[in-house]
């Protein structure tokens, strides 16, 4: 049973986004930014607060900041290495992290993604730096590492979770190309998401422990990424 305050996104938050992704432009954009603030914005603060109180229950000092740039991602969509031209996002995007990397996205953590027909719950670290893929190379072929992480993963695959497609093609030169923990290298993160239709728990208090649930399933997960990125300093 819910024992959030927070009521449920509005159903013209998803309105708002069916109509953007129509209409993604900058007049269209400005002559309906109230509503983007009223049916988007606000509730999505709210929700980043009810949701980071319950998450303190798995992750004592996980951040759930309702700001923009902070657990908010901005709408307006950085264009300048995107082949996507559009200037505004066509998702709400929101980010719980644990850990105290500058980059926040670079810290292990959980992801709300919201579509006009799809939502989408994640946790780990989707894209690891430069120096921290480095380590990760090293750690996850020591045999106590990876091992927990091929039995964390293999869980979430029976549980019908998702862990995305391999960046990379090869095995990184310098590491054994058949050991047992040679797909893991071809990753450059370390994430786990679901997806779903929109479901019916999002215009209500519900949404909270729906997402809480999923969280959970991939808290070991996380709770794997967040230890090895804090061994990388």
């Amino acid at each position: 049973m819910a024992t959030s305050l927070f009521p449920g996104f509005p159903k013209e938050c998803i309105t708002f986004f069916s109509e953007l992704a129509e209409n993604n432009n900058k007049p269209w954009f400005d002559e309906h930014k109230s509503e983007y603030e009223e049916f988007v914005q606000t509730p999505a603060r709210e929700f980043v607060v009810a949701m980071g109180e319950k998450l303190k229950t798995l992750v004592p000092d996980i951040h759930a900041d309702p700001r923009v740039n902070k657990s908010l991602f901005r709408i307006h969509r950085d264009t300048r290495f995107s082949k996507d031209k559009t200037p505004y996002k066509t998702n709400l995007a929101l980010w719980f992290w644990q850990g105290d990397n500058p980059s926040r996205v670079e810290n292990s953590g959980f992801y709300f993604s919201l579509t006009r027909d799809k939502l989408m719950l994640g946790g780990g670290a989707h894209t690891l730096g430069k120096e921290a893929l480095a380590f990760y190379r090293d750690y996850v072929t020591q045999p106590s590492n990876g091992d927990t992480l091929l039995k964390l993963t293999d869980v979430l695959r029976q549980k019908g979770y998702n862990l995305g497609e391999p960046h990379y093609k090869r095995v990184p030169r310098g590491y054994d190309p058949d050991s047992k923990y040679a797909h893991l290298l071809l990753y450059n993160g370390c994430p786990v998401f679901t997806e779903m239709a929109v479901p019916d728990a999002l215009l209500t208090p519900e949404i909270i422990d729906l997402c809480f649930e999923k969280f959970q399933d991939m808290h070991p997960l996380q709770q794997w990424v967040a230890k090895m990125l804090q061994a990388v300093r």
